[in-house]
């Protein structure tokens, strides 16, 4: 099991540790090192700036939103910090869902989201491919444009540059049973969001076609602390704003997720409690026993064996969301 480290997305304004936790990750022997977006910082600029102050270290985005950007868009995010990495990229996708789709991007979040997901990669592949023109009929992704809106000038073009790799890999962080099984089929890996190496059965039937060298990268916090309480409350901060805040009453896939993995109760209180303003309490009623499953939370000595859980599954990278190179460091040495 290969490690990353996953740096997330900026808060109030960039974050000065970033570029020195990337740097020490690399030093530590850590495989890749991964950025995101919500609403605010953007998943590109990001690891550019890592890239350009590392040498080995992988690069992924973890996750970059399809909403932002039209799959021409980010097929040419991801060639370019190819090129100038040296071949280190990893391109991770989301869909993200309605509130966000809708209320930040503008755009109509799509009534199919497994054949927007199919069309959106299937563009970017015959990009990375450059064996032709890229062409598309997709209901929503169509290469040339011909809606009745348009011009019907449209030219079908392949990209100028070269692209380095046309098998640059492609993960998706899909969360539905549905999405995750067409997940083992068109890309690359899976970019779990929640992950118990306890419960592996919940995503075992989605993933039992998954081939061979398919990538599975959960996120998990990992802090060595002596008060695991209090090394849980990030988690739990992290728990109550995606399952009450990232999504609508009646439609939010990381409520329906925690349900899922057996806290079906629990997530509909913390969805309740957040869409009425008490946030705090939200965040209390995320269930200690959940945070702890998908996190690496204590001293050396519990995190060395909750280790194990993990390598002993089907995961073959472990990202962390490490926040001081003590943490990082002591995963290398847990992990050689």
């Amino acid at each position: 099991m290969r490690l990353g480290l996953a740096l997330g997305y900026w808060g109030r304004g960039p974050d000065p540790r970033h570029l020195e936790l990337a740097r020490e990750a690399e030093r530590l022997g850590y495989d890749s090192v991964w950025t995101a977006e919500a609403w605010g910082s953007d998943a590109f600029t990001a690891l550019t700036w890592i890239a350009a102050h590392t040498s080995r270290i992988k690069l992924g985005t973890g996750i970059a939103q399809m909403a932002a950007r039209t799959p021409t868009a980010t097929a040419m995010h991801a060639l370019t910090l190819d090129h100038l990495s040296g071949g280190r990229m990893l391109l991770g996708l989301g869909l993200s869902g309605p509130q966000v789709v809708e209320g930040w991007y503008g755009r109509p979040f799509p009534k199919s989201p497994l054949t927007a997901t199919r069309e959106y990669v299937d563009v970017i592949r015959q990009v990375l491919r450059r064996q032709g023109p890229v062409a598309s009929d997709g209901a929503f992704h169509p290469h040339p444009y011909q809606g009745p809106d348009g011009t019907g000038l449209g030219k079908p073009l392949k990209p100028i540059t070269h692209p380095l790799r046309a098998d640059l890999p492609v993960l998706l962080g899909a969360e539905g049973p549905r999405n995750i099984a067409q997940t083992t089929e068109i890309a690359d890996g899976w970019l779990p969001l929640y992950w118990s190496p306890t419960r592996t059965e919940v995503y075992a039937k989605s993933l039992a076609n998954a081939p061979d060298g398919f990538l599975i990268a959960p996120m998990a916090r990992a802090v060595v602390c002596d008060d695991i309480a209090e090394g849980l409350l990030p988690v739990k901060a992290m728990l109550g704003f995606y399952i009450g805040g990232m999504g609508h009453a009646a439609k939010n896939f990381h409520a329906d997720l925690m349900a899922r993995m057996g806290f079906e109760d629990e997530a509909r209180r913390v969805q309740r409690l957040f869409l009425e303003g008490r946030r705090d309490e939200a965040v209390r009623a995320v269930p200690d026993a959940f945070a702890d499953e998908i996190s690496l939370v204590g001293s050396r000595e519990r995190i060395a064996e909750r280790l194990e859980l993990w390598r002993a599954g089907p995961v073959t990278d472990l990202l962390v969301t490490a926040p001081d190179p003590r943490t990082l460091r002591v995963l290398a040495e847990l992990n050689s």
